[in-house]
């Protein structure tokens, strides 16, 4: 009985607690309840982070789909066609090619398919009430059949000249050139003034990137252009002057279009001067018009890295903003954290839970930030007919640049809080 009494009456010690705890999902609650308490300044502190991103996002999706729309054009265009036109050399003279100079180049080896234009100085018009000077930039044009496949040109509508075609007049306008004429069908046998002949307007064509001044032009046969044409102006040369010094009927090149081999491109460009015109070599011109589309997207990609900057600003003014709305919530929670840390919440844990409510804020504008930027580009390269392109790395690299400022932003004012003793901060609410 006493045993028993002794027994009964002794003092159970307390279990002993284990150290406080908090787990990823409890540190994940705590921040997410941090920030919904205070709504208003969660929303305004995530939009300087989610302009920054949306920024930098829609800059680099926007750039890389008018890459990729250059690349496009680049690739269906092909890199390599060469442009021969005439210029004056260092010798003087009148810089025109000579009339045989497409069928030579035709016989280089690796040129693959050759076309000419010839400039005619003949006024193109409406009709016969317009002035000969009012002729809106268009320029008469004797153009070779295989012109249109040279350049990869389509039609807009209506057809290309053929063998039979080109002995008539008929005559196919350059986009530009049917827009100012006010041409938009050409099943009405619609008819231009061309030289002071009739022309029958058979097909407008698309725009060519890389030949744009064919876009102005009226293009017509060559033989009906040394028939018509030439043959009037020489007429009224000869009627002044006999002693031609080319024969009736010949076309000087205003320029010539070649296709090539395209590991050949260099070897060819360097024997087109000579095999034009050997004795003035010097008065011929060769470009390679893919370098302009090439050069347009390297000036693209300046004014990116332009924008990139802007928009790492606003990503960093974005920071400094969460830093401010951090501190300011350690200055007014001092007594939750005074009253956690007299529960037993220790020091790493003040500290995660601050740090995670920056990492929650920069992670919701990063998130908000990327999915405008990716509206942007969408709308955008819409808007263009652009491919939409938006770089998988731009999206991890914006929203992963948030989650870091959100860190750097989120380190001192966590430090600080966890700093704060548990006396000192219930005494001060």
């Amino acid at each position: 009985m006493t045993a028993t009494a002794a027994g009964s009456g002794r003092r159970r010690t307390p279990e002993r607690l284990g150290p406080s705890r908090l787990r990823p999902g409890d540190v994940v609650a705590v921040g997410a309840s941090g920030l919904t308490t205070r709504k208003t300044r969660t929303v305004l502190s995530a939009l300087g982070i989610a302009l920054g991103i949306a920024a930098m996002v829609g800059v680099l999706g926007i750039s890389e789909s008018s890459r990729a729309d250059l690349r496009d054009q680049i690739t269906a265009l092909g890199t390599n066609l060469l442009t021969v036109t005439p210029t004056g050399g260092f010798g003087g003279g009148d810089g025109a090619l000579p009339a045989e100079a497409q069928a030579k180049v035709s016989r280089i080896g690796p040129v693959e398919r050759v076309a000419d234009v010839v400039e005619l100085d003949v006024a193109v018009l409406r009709n016969d009430l317009v002035n000969e000077n009012e002729t809106g930039g268009i320029t008469a044009m004797a153009a070779h059949l295989d012109l249109l496949t040279t350049l990869n040109g389509e039609l807009a509508f209506g057809s290309w000249l053929t063998e039979a075609s080109a002995a008539v007049p008929t005559v196919v306008l350059g986009s530009v050139a049917a827009e100012r004429l006010g041409v938009i069908e050409v099943d009405q046998g619609m008819m231009l003034l061309i030289g002071g002949e009739w022309f029958t307007v058979i097909g407008v064509l698309e725009p060519f990137p890389l030949a744009p001044d064919l876009d102005r032009g009226a293009l017509v046969g060559q033989p009906i252009a040394e028939s018509l044409v030439v043959g009037a102006a020489a007429a009224e040369t000869s009627s002044v002057d006999t002693s031609l010094e080319a024969p009736v009927g010949e076309l000087s090149p205003s320029a010539i279009y070649l296709r090539t081999d395209p590991s050949q491109i260099d070897a060819v460009r360097g024997v087109l001067g000579s095999t034009v015109d050997p004795q003035s070599p010097d008065e011929v011109s060769i470009s390679r018009p893919s370098e302009l589309l090439e050069a347009q997207e390297a000036t693209e990609s300046a004014f990116t890295n332009l924008f990139l900057g802007l928009g790492a600003v606003s990503l960093l003014v974005g920071g400094v903003g969460i830093a401010n709305v951090m501190v300011i919530a350690v200055i007014e929670r001092r007594n939750e954290i005074g009253l956690r840390r007299a529960l037993g919440a220790t020091r790493p844990h003040i500290r995660r839970q601050f740090l995670t409510e920056a990492l929650l804020l920069s992670a919701l504008g990063g998130a908000a930030g990327v999915a405008i930027g990716v509206a942007v580009t969408a709308l955008y390269a819409g808007s263009q007919g652009w491919r939409i392109v938006v770089p998988p790395l731009a999206m991890i690299g914006g929203f992963g640049a948030a989650l870091a400022i959100g860190a750097v932003a989120g380190l001192y004012p966590a430090m600080r809080a966890a700093g704060l003793a548990p006396t000192e901060a219930l005494r001060s609410s």
